[in-house]
């Protein structure tokens, strides 16, 4: 259902993630997001750092917003992405090393992939996995009580979950899956009928093995066909009364690829296509776009929305760069489908704040030059406005 984007041509949004602010120094750590919210200082610092997130996302003009992922520690390459579901699904106890994935390149001592996953401490399922204290509705309740624009709230993918933590009480991987998609579309639906406009999957295995990465799961029957399967029994009911968007991109553990050369999406773009969703995103600006013709070809009823700022790179991407992108998928993909995005999140201890603000502003700017020339109406960007320049012009 387009709740969010079905009024607005080339709306622009974030993945979701952005850097902690320096005073944000309280932790979540292993307590309830409810239980949290009674300790005054972190109810306070909580608060007040995702009203500056919303506040940062307005003032650059964005159409939909994020609470920043706020609910996340600082924890070594965003493991809370990982940890802050695992840790709180009921039937999940312990703290076990992560697995290190033998497939990726970087996944060796002396590789920063290789620290980050070595930080990891994932719980063990010892029983029947269930919602435990997942806390979505409140979360964003938090968000979208500071906004009249739609706050999107995005998770992590329940295969993602429970391909990464050890099992003691499930037959194989396969069950524990399954039984952890039926929880978070418990919770998913719960979180849609409190009114969220858009509800965020964030990275189906679909790509990766797609491009026959994860040899070893599928060795465990783990296929393709299984993981679109489990995507769409996660959001069973959702569009019937939200927007939900599949977020995919190349990884983004400390900022970093998890493979040394860009890849492509064109093996896996068939199967993204059969994902129960609105829009799916995909990661162009660091790939220069070079899936735009292949996307445009594939996903043909779905919205798509395309990263046309770099995550990773530290230079601000000045907004005739933006436009240009927008200008090249506009050649595939029909103006009224598309939507201007971010590669991934900013996270947590990649980029700085001002990066990232200047980095939104620029998918803004750039999207109103598309605008302009489409003549469509412009977003207001308050960041760029002239009457609200503090030095003096010469």
């Amino acid at each position: 259902m387009l709740v969010a984007t079905k009024d607005i041509v080339l709306p622009t949004t974030i993945t979701g993630s952005l850097p902690r602010p320096h005073w944000y120094t309280a932790s979540l750590g292993d307590r309830s997001f409810r239980e949290a919210l009674s300790d005054v200082k972190y109810r306070e610092q909580y608060f007040d750092a995702v009203s500056s997130y919303i506040r940062d996302q307005e003032r650059a003009g964005l159409d939909i917003v994020t609470d920043g992922d706020c609910r996340f520690d600082p924890d070594v390459g965003g493991m809370s992405w990982f940890t802050y579901a695992a840790r709180r699904l009921g039937g999940m106890e312990g703290y076990d090393p992560y697995r290190v994935q033998k497939g990726y390149q970087s996944a060796r001592r002396g590789d920063i992939v290789f620290e980050i996953m070595e930080s990891r401490l994932m719980p063990r399922a010892v029983g029947n996995i269930s919602r435990g204290h997942l806390d979505y509705t409140p979360i964003w309740k938090t968000a979208q009580q500071m906004t009249a624009k739609p706050v999107k709230f995005g998770t992590i993918t329940p295969e993602l979950v429970a391909t990464s933590v050890g099992n003691d009480s499930y037959k194989n991987r396969r069950e524990l899956i399954l039984a952890t998609s039926a929880a978070f579309n418990e919770e998913l639906n719960q979180l849609a009928d409190a009114g969220a406009r858009v509800i965020q999957m964030e990275e189906p295995s679909i790509h990766l093995i797609s491009i026959k990465r994860h040899q070893d799961m599928q060795a465990e029957e783990l296929t393709v066909d299984f993981y679109v399967d489990v995507f769409n029994g996660t959001v069973k009911g959702l569009r019937d009364k939200t927007e939900v968007w599949c977020h995919t991109c190349w990884g983004n553990p400390g900022q970093q690829r998890l493979f040394a050369e860009p890849q492509s999406y064109e093996p896996a773009l068939e199967d993204l296509n059969r994902l129960d969703c609105d829009v799916l995103t995909f990661e162009t600006a660091s790939t220069d776009g070079m899936d735009l013709a292949a996307i445009g070809r594939v996903i043909t009823e779905k919205k798509v929305a395309i990263g046309v700022v770099d995550h990773r790179n530290l230079q601000v991407e000045r907004p005739d760069e933006v436009a240009g992108l927008i200008r090249r998928a506009l050649e595939h993909i029909p103006a009224e489908r598309l939507v201007i995005s971010t590669d991934c999140g900013f996270g947590r201890e990649g980029l700085t704040r001002r990066v990232s603000f200047f980095k939104m502003a620029a998918i803004v700017r750039g999207t109103n030059i598309v605008r302009r020339e489409l003549g469509l109406p412009e977003a207001e960007c308050p960041a760029a406005d002239p009457g609200y320049q503090i030095a003096e012009a010469e």
